[in-house]
């Protein structure tokens, strides 16, 4: 099965509750309203309430399930934070079936020489210390699905790392260490599944940021990617656990 071709049944996600970071903007405010598309409740997690509200409103006019926000700041937010999160998910939802970690941190595209600690620090703790927070708080939650998936997004540059990319190759490398060690802790104990997805070159703000001589008519819009999200989010993938994913 290739997840690039997926065809999604309407009800691939009926009844499910998914969590998605950067829900705000680009990939993950597309993974929002394509999960509530095909049935999930989301809950729609990042920094910027206004950007939350307006893809729940958006969700909403398309007669998708009530979603959920939960505004949090990723650079700031301590374990904590975390719990809390859990305890206030826990409250509404009960359980939860799928979390999408998209949200991420460019930083600087310079050499490693000139790479300034205050922004390596904000890169890793966006990328992958707040994401083990999230996901060690979130756990319990996962746990009571009947059949749970959590995706972590990498990069290429997390693969084979390439010069100037800094603390973000180093931090999809990390992202990927930390998807197999948590996919093989759980696997044949649990009934939650870990994989990562490399969205590849997509029309996104980041992607601007990094390519700015780039035309963005020339890469997939994130709608074009979404088949292995869904994939990878839907019981279709029942089994498949501690891989990296290209959705292109």
């Amino acid at each position: 099965m290739d997840p690039k071709l997926y065809q999604a049944p309407a009800d691939l996600l009926k009844g499910k509750i998914i969590a998605v970071t950067g829900a705000g903007d680009g990939i993950g405010a597309v993974a929002a309203k394509t999960f509530a598309a095909y049935g999930a409740t989301v809950i729609l997690i990042g920094r910027t309430v206004q950007k939350l509200e307006q893809v729940y409103d958006d969700i909403e006019a398309a007669g998708g399930p009530q979603p959920g926000i939960y505004p949090i700041c990723l650079n700031g937010a301590i374990e904590k934070d975390y719990q809390d999160m859990h305890d206030r998910l826990e409250e509404t939802f009960g359980k939860l079936d799928g979390l999408l970690h998209n949200a991420g941190e460019l930083g600087q595209r310079t050499p490693i020489a000139s790479y300034k600690l205050e922004s390596w620090q904000k890169v890793m703790q966006v990328n992958v210390t707040a994401q083990f927070m999230m996901t060690k708080a979130l756990l319990p939650l996962l746990e009571k699905s009947d059949n749970a998936s959590i995706i972590f997004t990498t990069s290429g540059v997390g693969r084979v790392g390439r010069p100037f990319w800094g603390a973000y190759a180093v931090s999809k490398f990390a992202t990927e260490g930390l998807c197999q060690v948590l996919a093989n802790e759980l696997e044949g104990t649990s009934n939650i599944r870990v994989n990562c997805i490399n969205p590849g070159a997509t029309r996104t703000r980041m992607r601007a940021t990094a390519y700015p001589a780039e035309n963005p008519a020339s890469v997939k819009t994130p709608a074009e990617i979404m088949p292995t999200y869904l994939y990878l989010l839907g019981d279709d993938s029942t089994g498949v656990t501690g891989q990296s994913v290209d959705a292109q």
